[in-house]
């Protein structure tokens, strides 16, 4: 197995200039940078990292929390972090939470075990959620929020403006010519969920229309919960709605579930939008109407601060909150309703 000093010696350099260039803390010169990288490949050098967060306390590496990994939104943010973390000379470590509170202490346990500087988090839904990051700060552990924010915590978050967006996507629908739309949202215990309700409200009342609590729909975020409590309200007649509005992507798949079930069709049965892509082949027909949050932007800026904070210090500055635009992809799901037809949904969601 090569060492430092035999990189050094091949290199040129100092043994001191080869770990500059490991750690990226010191600058050095292109043309000393590139020796050095060329002495690391031709020997396979493989640096001892243990060792070196020992003495340096450091392991420049980040870890991210997420409740699915199966949910597209998820892994565009993450490669998204991951990408940006090793320009910085950072890597990640990524783990999934199950949208547990008991999961997600677990996977921030483990992240604490393996000596991680930093954290990215996505709470997950339900009780003591605020807590872990609460401990997290604390113990002096940079955490940046990200998607779903904590109440009461004062913590770095990057997300969407979650009121804005879904404002934006009921009054398409209204514009469409609906005024019974209805919302499926996860737990209001959420801060992004009441956010994204309030903006479906202000659609509605800006348009003349009155909010009616029976067509707000809250379950919880498990596809088997959400396709029950879309069904025991669409099946109920004369109060079906003709347009469906739900606030994220495990609401959204659920509830398309239910409408296949009930053996009808969109938009011609029921019109339908939801906040997040729900493929990112676009392999549903018809088309659905999605809000699309900047996932590589946000990935990417909650990294940078993370990095930011870790080398500057936890209390270097004021907290930063930033909220960034979505934007609304228009298809056909959010179309009139029509004459009902016989045929399913779409074909590829059993």
């Amino acid at each position: 197995m090569s060492t430092i000093k035999e990189v050094a010696e091949l290199a040129g350099v100092s043994i001191g200039t080869v770990s500059h260039v490991i750690g990226g803390s010191v600058p050095v010169s292109v043309a000393l940078r590139e020796k050095v990288l060329a002495a690391i490949n031709k020997l396979d050098y493989h640096p001892n990292h243990i060792a070196r967060s020992l003495k340096t306390r450091t392991t420049r590496t980040l870890g991210i929390v997420v409740p699915d990994l199966t949910i597209p939104f998820y892994p565009q943010v993450i490669r998204s972090a991951e990408t940006t973390a090793r320009v910085l000379g950072y890597s990640v470590i990524a783990v999934n939470s199950d949208d547990s509170t008991t999961r997600q202490k677990e996977a921030l346990s483990l992240l604490r075990s393996q000596r991680v500087d930093g954290v990215l988090l996505v709470i997950a839904s339900g009780q003591g959620s605020d807590g872990h990051v609460k401990k997290l700060i604390a113990s002096n552990i940079p955490v940046v929020c990200l998607d779903r924010l904590p109440d009461g915590v004062e913590v770095d978050s990057v997300c969407v403006e979650d009121a804005t967006a879904a404002e934006m996507a009921v009054s398409h629908l209204i514009s469409r010519g609906h005024r019974r739309i209805a919302i499926v949202t996860g737990p209001l215990t959420l801060r992004n969920e009441r956010e994204r309700l309030a903006g479906y409200k202000a659609a509605l009342r800006r348009a003349g229309i009155q909010p009616v609590s029976s067509l707000i729909w809250e379950t919880k975020l498990h596809a088997d919960d959400v396709k029950a409590t879309c069904e025991s309200h669409i099946l109920r007649a004369p109060g079906r709605p003709s347009a469906l509005f739900c606030t994220n992507g495990v609401t959204g798949l659920g509830a398309l579930r239910c409408i296949v079930a009930c053996g009808m069709s969109t938009p011609e049965d029921i019109a339908f939008a939801t906040f997040d892509e729900l493929s990112a082949d676009d392999v549903f027909r018809p088309g659905i109407t999605s809000v699309v949050q900047p996932a590589q932007e946000i990935g990417s800026k909650a990294a940078q601060i993370l990095i930011d904070r870790i080398k500057n210090g936890i209390n270097s500055r004021n907290r930063i909150d930033i909220r960034l635009p979505a934007t609304l992809k228009i298809r056909e799901s959010s179309g009139a309703p029509k004459k009902r037809r016989s045929s399913g949904l779409i074909s590829s969601v059993g």
